[in-house]
């Protein structure tokens, strides 16, 4: 019996080992992290320079990354910098580490690092090292006419550095007029200012007796003084409401399918059902018939001003209160609209937008500096570009795989990247103040903003070249909120004047509003069939289309998008989603069953034992009650709860959406 002894003995301690683990949270696997006692954190707030976990042990495993003697650690974007770029004013990691424990020079003094003291500028390349790394006479540094202060910013090619922190444009040097303060921009004209990064230009610099000037080429036009870009013709004539031809220097307009022209005006309008204009409001959600001039009140439970997204399929409208970290769905069709919570998220809303291609539903949150993403059901959600400045509005373009936003901070900009959030691009980031609205123009492939600071409506291609200003300030862009294109029109809400407007989206003439005495007028949306069209489109990034389904998995490491065969996916034309739930997340109910499965399993090994042990030394006998016994005990194993697997996908069929 010495063996059976001892499989009783590893029997209790597999037991025992998993009582105690479960004994612990369930982090998740992907998006958590968990402490040394157990508990668990978000991953985003894992080596952030904070201990979230009570033992400290968050940071305990921040390793730097291995950087050469004559170079330095920074310390969250793990970077390794020339050390001489450390202490210069400028923030060369990105996290600003490097920057962090400097000595504080007073103006006119150059630091010498973390571990030195502040250096009088006439020091500065003397042909004596005084700080101990040697950096005040790198030649690099010494190459320059003149020591430039440590704060002082990086200009931009196409941009003159006066010398104390001042840039101003190239093409204002040798002018006549002295734009920096010490007139430095005015001094050595005689020079060939085009021998020098060729003036600032991208294409042709010219010289001349007093200063010089850009030229672009044949085709191309000057934008900023510096920069050539192609001339589309197209859209410098800008007439043409979608589709443009371009033929034998003449033009034509044509539409889109679902849309037919009205040969007079070359407008094309929507086939089909009316579209219809929703407006969020501290009373509730106004509803407007584009066709005609009636609004009426939603009987909406849920209200307050906030973003709003909508799915034209099923006629869904998703919704966010400025204030509160939840999101609500509402369906529309019917009498009564129950707006039903969806999800709880970590912080407030304050960009919305729906792919009705791939059935996810992306917002942006102010608080945590993150674009998120879930299924449009709310069952999963997750962060999805992370360490932004003040993300403040957000669209997508599931048809080219594209997903754009605006961040409002410090240094406003407007972004793009492939719907798993990389291949990030900038399209703008000058002559920006507070882009608090994007929307797309769908069939002319354009993207528009709208700017509080600026009090303006802008468009630019998608790519970021041929910028234009639609609509400027009118009186009623005051304090806009939320913007909308469609057919012919730019489509806003104002909070100042409480009204709701359109204007024509080329030139920003026949004004019209639409709406006013709106109560807190915020987030719009419009819903027409036309314009959420089903095409084959890229999964997950351009350039990548399925031949038949596109598989989206939301809890792999990054946002994964994959194409699976005709045979492997029974969803016709859309996409399945794909979630992998891993062991860490299994519910006290389900663990119950699988100890239970355990303890049975222990049982029917002493069992087998004891069988074996018996037969061994008595005379055989008749197995049929015995064989039964086995056989029904083999059905917890064949039809037992899948949540034993370690792993499981799960293919949801979004047609219930």
């Amino acid at each position: 019996m010495g063996h059976l002894g001892g499989l009783f003995i590893l029997i209790s301690c597999i037991t025992q080992h998993h009582i105690i683990a479960h004994t612990l949270p369930a982090c998740h696997q992907q998006l958590e992290f968990r402490c040394k006692h157990g508990s668990c954190i978000p991953k985003e707030k894992l080596c952030d320079r904070h201990k979230d976990c009570d033992d400290g042990s968050d940071e305990q495993l921040c390793g730097l990354p291995r950087c050469k003697k004559d170079e330095f650690s920074c310390f969250n974007s793990r970077r390794c910098l020339p050390s001489n770029l450390l202490c210069n004013g400028v923030e060369d990691c990105g996290d600003g580490s490097d920057e962090d424990s400097c000595p504080s020079c007073a103006t006119g003094l150059f630091s010498c690092g973390p571990s030195d003291g502040c250096l009088l500028m006439p020091r500065l390349c003397d042909g004596h090292v005084d700080c101990k790394d040697g950096r005040d006479e790198i030649q690099e540094f010494c190459a320059l006419s003149r020591a430039r202060p440590q704060s002082a910013p990086s200009c931009l090619p196409s941009e003159f550095d006066c010398g104390d922190g001042k840039c101003i444009l190239h093409t204002w040097r040798c002018d006549n007029k002295a734009d920096c303060p010490d007139d430095s921009d005015e001094n050595n004209c005689e020079q060939n200012e085009c021998l020098v990064n060729n003036g600032g230009c991208s294409h042709h610099c010219v010289d001349t007796a007093m200063g010089f000037h850009c030229e672009c080429p044949d085709h191309m036009r000057l934008v900023g003084n510096s920069y050539c870009e192609e001339v589309d013709i197209c859209l410098e004539n800008d007439f043409c409401d979608q589709l443009c031809i371009h033929s034998n220097d003449t033009l034509a307009c044509d539409c889109l399918d679902g849309y037919h022209m009205i040969p007079m005006s070359r407008d094309c309008k929507a086939k089909g059902v009316d579209a219809q204009l929703l407006v969020s409001t501290s009373q509730g959600v106004v509803q407007l018939v584009l066709s005609g001039a009636a609004s009426r009140m939603l009987a909406v439970h849920r209200s307050g001003p906030g973003p709003l997204a909508a799915l034209a399929s099923n006629n869904t409208l998703y919704m966010a209160h400025q204030r509160q970290g939840s999101i609500y769905r509402v369906h529309l069709s019917g009498k009564a609209q129950h707006a039903t919570l969806l999800m709880h998220v970590p912080s407030p809303v304050s960009g919305l937008t729906v792919d009705w291609i791939h059935h996810l539903l992306y917002w942006t949150s102010l608080e945590s500096d993150s674009i998120n993403v879930s299924l449009l059901d709310g069952s999963t959600q997750r962060q999805l570009i992370t360490g932004l400045d003040t993300p403040c509005a957000l669209t997508v373009d599931p048809l080219h795989g594209l997903l754009f936003w605006a961040q409002c901070g410090s240094l406003p900009k407007i972004e793009r990247a492939n719907l798993g959030g990389q291949d990030t691009m900038t399209l703008v980031s000058s002559l920006l103040q507070n882009p608090v609205a994007l929307t797309l123009d769908m069939p002319r492939q354009l993207l528009y903003w709208l700017d509080r600071g600026m009090r303006s409506i802008s468009r630019v291609t998608l790519d970021g070249h041929h910028r234009k200003t639609v609509v400027e300030s009118n009186g009623y862009l005051d304090q806009p909120f939320d913007l909308a294109v469609f057919e012919g029109f730019v489509y806003w809400s104002d909070q100042d004047t409480h009204s709701v407007c359109r204007a024509n989206k080329h030139s920003g003439s026949d004004f019209q509003l639409l709406l006013t005495n709106v109560s807190s007028a915020a987030g719009i949306a419009i819903i027409q069939p036309a314009l959420q069209p089903n095409s084959n489109a890229p999964c997950g990034k351009p350039g990548r289309v399925c031949k038949h389904d596109c598989i989206v998995d939301l809890l792999s490491e990054t946002l994964s998008f994959s194409c699976v065969g005709k045979g492997n996916n029974p969803s016709q034309g859309i996409p399945a989603i794909s979630r992998t739930i891993p062991a860490s997340r299994l519910s006290d109910l389900e663990f119950t069953g699988i100890l239970s499965v355990i303890v049975f399993l222990s049982v029917l090994l002493v069992g087998t034992f004891l069988w074996w042990w018996r037969v061994g030394f008595r005379p055989a006998r008749n197995l049929t009650e015995q064989s039964f016994s086995l056989k029904e005990s083999q059905d917890p194993l064949i039809h037992g709860p899948r949540e034993c697997l370690s792993k499981e996908t799960l293919k949801l069929d979004l047609d219930s959406e």
